[in-house]
């Protein structure tokens, strides 16, 4: 691997596209922010993917990161095509039920939305195959051609694909007697123009569905030097062992390809009584709905590009020519290999030194004092999953209330709540039937509770519950007395090792009450609109913050001390960009970070010049959402902290149950404060946004610059944990 200070060996645009700057402010939809003042959320948001595409073209990123890195680049923009450009491709076609779009202004917003994108793949392509490959091939792993194989490699590559692919593959023909066939969404196909050896002039259309129960890259044992590592594409497997598949048949070309399908469908929720059915009803139709993006291998045969096209219903601008790889994510056979010295020093989660002592009895720790954690620096397992894993096994415990937006196949927090249940705890849990992409998971999920006696809550009609929080009533020796978590992050053990998020265990009683009634909010038909500490979504959160931000600029007005930092993921909601206008423009301090996209402008003169806006992209997801209010304090570390689950976004705001909490504790402000500085003061994974929406990423200066603010937070955790 070359020396991590080698400079870059790509260049990335610092603009998404070299359409004029006003093209930044196309028309956005969903509530988003439009016109001068606001920049557009759709080109933001491919503005942050070339961002996450830079850890990939950056030298300093370790080899097989940068592999990595090209998947999550990919897996990103393909969420953005089913969810995003599948909605504006129905607004430009006139075919969207909120029937508020311009046509022309999303005509408009797709055309800049293909010009970006090509540039951005034709980047990608380039790290690749000019930069990755050959940076492979000199570390021992080489990505070989058919024709680079050895004679004994292409004896074993055709041993396995007779007896792995071959019996799994299902050629389909496309005539008179055969239709032309079901394709997955983001399924990869090899297209073929057969010929019948009496028709040779004929062509007939056969689509391969590529298994994807298969890895896209076949390792390779025979004739490999010690210590190297050889593989071979199973497209290509495919590919030279073609006469296999169709015997006696001439095949004349063949072509790769993928599609996307759309995936924000538009179900009326009036027509449906049961929620569970109206989203199983959604994936039943997202199965089939139209198909948004065809995208395909270099030189492509005309006529099967034309077939598909044509079968299809697309036109010219939804099909994309691929000069790499067809999908980036197939590559992780290779960014898994046990090449240490290829990717980054392994970090293990450190336990809090508050919960050092695995005996102690964690409801005593959290009634002497709040705990504050942070993960993935410290322990998701020692500190969340300890809580509700003691409260299912306390006999003390009368109750656990629990959210649950995104968990994974492998979540001990089902397991736990099961084993309450059989304990006949009370145990309520709401499941988010609607967490997109996760639907599925969490409909089996659900069913697997309440066979166990769990009370489960789908959510509410038109609200997703975004919400992280828990609950658990407990008989202590004194008094019942509630105890809370609530985090910025979902209950995902795996997540929760790749995203930094924040989470507070507390049993402070007015936060608990609080919770009480959020709860009853959820699973009945409270309509209490009214909080003792909490900031609760779509209730009171947004005029909350409107109020606090407007308490900034009174505050500065009258010679008191103000400030605003907020970190969140992304930033759109309309009123409360312009609230953060009016503070600037009264002389309010404010700075942002934001890790997807702003609609936001800084440093516009006398509108936002005194707004700071920054992104940090690393190893780790910035997840966290905190909200920083000075409110005239003299120590600026003690002002108004708040943490949660919801970003200033519209949909967070009004069309979501969100909860922020106050952090009280001074200790703890303390803390939240100085992880602000740090990532303000980062000058290795920052990248600043400009008032035309342009991101320029800042570079170190010195040789402690070098150290990145998420290398040296796990530095700094160290150090609090010595014993450890």
């Amino acid at each position: 691997m070359k020396h991590a200070r080698e400079s870059n060996p790509a260049t990335l645009p610092t603009n998404g596209t070299d359409l004029p700057d006003s093209a930044l402010l196309i028309e956005a939809q969903d509530g988003a922010a439009t016109g001068p003042e606001f920049l557009n959320r759709d080109l933001s948001w491919l503005d942050f993917n070339r961002r996450v595409l830079h850890e990939a073209v950056d030298a300093r990123t370790p080899l097989l990161e940068r592999v990595k890195f090209l998947g999550i680049f990919t897996s990103n923009l393909d969420e953005f095509y089913m969810k995003r450009v599948g909605l504006l491709r129905r607004q430009a076609m006139g075919l969207s039920a909120a029937g508020r779009a311009d046509s022309t202004a999303a005509t408009r917003q797709l055309t800049a939305i293909r010009k970006t994108v090509i540039e951005l793949q034709q980047t990608q392509a380039d790290c690749y195959k000019n930069h990755i490959l050959p940076a492979l091939a000199e570390n021992g792993v080489r990505m070989l051609n058919w024709n680079q194989l050895t004679p004994e490699q292409v004896r074993e590559a055709e041993a396995f694909f007779q007896q792995n692919v071959f019996p799994i593959l299902t050629p389909l023909a496309v005539d008179p007697g055969h239709p032309f066939p079901f394709l997955s969404n983001l399924s990869e196909s090899l297209g073929l123009i057969v010929h019948h050896p009496d028709r040779t002039q004929e062509n007939l259309f056969a689509r391969i569905k590529v298994p994807e129960t298969l890895p896209r890259w076949i390792q390779l044992t025979q004739s490999v030097p010690q210590g190297q590592f050889h593989f071979v594409s199973l497209y290509e497997l495919i590919q030279f062992n073609l006469g296999d598949l169709f015997p006696d048949m001439k095949v004349q070309d063949v072509m790769i390809f993928r599609i996307t399908r759309h995936a924000g469908l538009e179900i009326e929720q009036e027509d449906v009584d049961d929620l569970r059915e109206l989203v199983e009803m959604e994936l039943k139709e997202r199965r089939f709905a139209d198909v948004v993006r065809l995208e395909h291998g270099p030189r492509p045969n005309p006529w099967i590009l034309q077939f598909l096209t044509e079968e299809l219903q697309l036109a010219e601008s939804d099909v994309y020519e691929l000069n790499g790889q067809l999908e980036y994510q197939d590559l992780r056979p290779i960014s898994d290999l046990a090449l240490p010295k290829l990717r980054y020093e392994p970090w293990v989660p450190q336990i809090p030194p508050a919960l050092s002592d695995e005996e102690a009895d964690i409801f005593a720790l959290i009634r002497s004092g709040d705990l504050l954690v942070h993960h993935p620096y410290e322990s998701f397992d020692a500190s969340v999953a300890r809580f509700i894993t003691a409260a299912a096994a306390d006999p003390k415990v009368l109750a656990i209330k629990m959210t649950l937006y995104r968990t994974g196949d492998d979540s001990p927090f089902i397991h736990t709540l099961i084993q309450a249940a059989e304990a006949r705890k009370e145990v309520v849990c709401l499941v988010e039937l609607k967490a997109r992409f996760d639907e599925e998971r969490n409909i089996l999920l659900a069913r697997k509770l309440e066979e166990a006696g769990v009370h489960v809550v789908y959510g509410m009609m038109g609200l997703k519950t975004h919400t992280k929080t828990a609950l658990v009533v407990r008989q202590d020796p004194d008094r019942i007395r509630c105890y809370a978590h609530i985090g910025t992050g979902n209950y995902h053990i795996q997540t929760a090792k790749l995203y930094t998020d924040l989470g507070l265990l507390t049993a402070n009683p007015q936060i608990t009450a609080d919770l009480v009634d959020l709860f009853h909010f959820l699973t009945g038909r409270s309509l209490k609109r009214e909080y003792r500490k909490l900031l609760v979504a779509p209730v009171n959160m947004r005029q909350r913050f409107l109020e606090l931000i407007a308490r900034e600029v009174d505050h500065h007005r009258a010679g008191k001390p103000a400030r605003i930092v907020a970190k969140m993921n992304s930033l759109e909601d309309r009123k409360i960009i312009r609230a953060l206008y009016e503070a600037s423009a009264a002389g309010v301090p404010i700075e942002l970070i934001v890790r997807g996209f702003c609609c936001l402008r800084p440093g516009v003169a006398q509108m936002s010049e005194n707004i700071h806006v920054i992104s940090v992209i690393g190893r780790f997801l910035e997840h966290s959402r905190i909200f920083y209010f000075r409110n005239a304090a003299a120590d600026e570390a003690q002002g108004d902290i708040f943490i949660g689950s919801a970003d200033w976004m519209y949909r967070n705001l009004l069309a979501r149950v969100e909860t922020m909490a106050p952090i009280e504790d001074a200790t703890h402000k303390i803390r939240c404060w100085e992880l602000l500085q740090t990532l303000l003061n980062d000058q290795r994974q920052t990248w600043d946004l400009a008032a035309d929406g342009s991101y320029s990423q800042r570079q170190p200066a010195t040789a402690a610059q070098e150290i990145g603010v998420q290398q040296l937070l796990m530095q700094q955790t160290r150090q609090r944990n010595p014993a450890f």
